[in-house]
């Protein structure tokens, strides 16, 4: 996930990074970053304990609880991101940190599109193939898949470990970004085209894999969901189809910037329309970082009700005296999200 670019002009030229903006565009940009780490530092850490700690371990939970964990690990990252910003996209951690911190938030990309994926499937399976499902889905058979979603989402973040580097500008700023060939030599022509092919391979895989491919295979699941609830007249309520509609539009508004923004990045045009673009793309992203997961849990009654008992015997815990042990241990329930 390349959010942390440079701003020389050489390097502009002949790499993928992000034009120079002016200061309140970098507040502007800043500005969303930091209260997306407070609050979703807070709400996922809280997601993910509920989930952990309070409910059954089922399918449903397992899921979930790596969709938020992948959103959580992408969280922590943004701090970094946002104080390169304020500093004109000066990157002073160091190169080994500039490699990991964007492979991770390449992982937390990945990982959680994956598992939107895996989501939708799932509820594809249990609908329409319920046979199936009652003799095969099982929480090892959601951990085996769990773990395949991570494995694919750390061999796709890689190339981002290895492009990643840091490169000191004319301007003494230090930068962060990508060099997709295997030569300091910035200005050689047969390096500069090599660059621009792995660039456009690496743009083109990563929007097939991590964006056209999710986003299709979560159209074809709840389009045939709801056509067969629809046909079985399962509900006689629109709620399912609200859920699964705003599950497809969320996803396609808060990726959907971010690849578009990676392709204009390729014509190397520093326009105000690239400049908007980031704006845009941060803004989705931080949304999607932060208030996906309320989406995706909330709209589970369940969850609501375990959440609210849970967070009301923290609260009871921490400032009632005689609060008990077993009134806390009551509150372990055995329902699915």
């Amino acid at each position: 996930m390349d959010l942390i670019n440079s701003t020389d002009s050489t390097l502009v030229r002949n790499s993928t990074h992000f034009p120079a903006p002016a200061s309140k565009t970098r507040l502007i940009i800043a500005l969303p970053l930091f209260m997306s780490f407070i609050i979703g530092t807070i709400t996922n850490g809280l997601y993910l304990w509920v989930l952990k700690f309070k409910m059954k371990k089922t399918v449903n939970t397992l899921l979930f609880f790596h969709l938020i964990l992948s959103y959580f690990i992408s969280t922590l990252i943004v701090p970094f991101m946002a104080t390169s910003y304020l500093q004109d996209n000066h990157w002073n951690f160091g190169t080994a940190m500039c490699k990991v911190f964007n492979c991770i938030l390449s992982l937390g990309m990945y990982a959680s599109v994956f598992l939107l994926s895996a989501i939708s499937l799932d509820r594809y399976l249990l609908t329409l193939h319920p046979v199936w499902s009652q003799q095969h889905r099982t929480p090892r058979w959601a951990s085996n898949i769990i773990l395949g979603v991570w494995i694919s989402a750390t061999a796709l973040s890689i190339p981002f470990l290895v492009f990643r580097e840091t490169h000191d500008s004319h301007k003494g700023t230090v930068i962060c970004g990508n060099n997709y060939a295997p030569s300091t030599n910035w200005e050689n022509k047969e390096m500069q085209a090599l660059r621009k092919w792995i660039h456009g391979a690496c743009f083109i895989s990563r929007f097939l894999l991590g964006f056209l491919l999710p986003f299709s295979v979560i159209i074809f699941c709840y389009g045939r969901v709801a056509y067969k609830i629809k046909e079985r007249g399962l509900v006689k309520s629109s709620k399912p189809f609200k859920v699964m509609m705003t599950a497809i539009i969320s996803f396609f508004v808060c990726w959907m910037p971010y690849h578009v923004f990676q392709g204009l990045l390729l014509t190397k045009n520093q326009s105000l329309f690239l400049q908007l673009t980031l704006i845009l793309t941060v803004i989705t992203t931080s949304f999607n970082t932060v208030f996906s997961p309320t989406l995706y849990l909330f709209i589970g009654e369940n969850f609501k009700k375990v959440f609210k008992k849970s967070i009301l015997a923290l609260f009871e815990s921490m400032f009632s005296e005689d609060s008990s042990a077993e009134r806390t241990q009551n509150l372990n329930s055995q329902v699915e999200i």
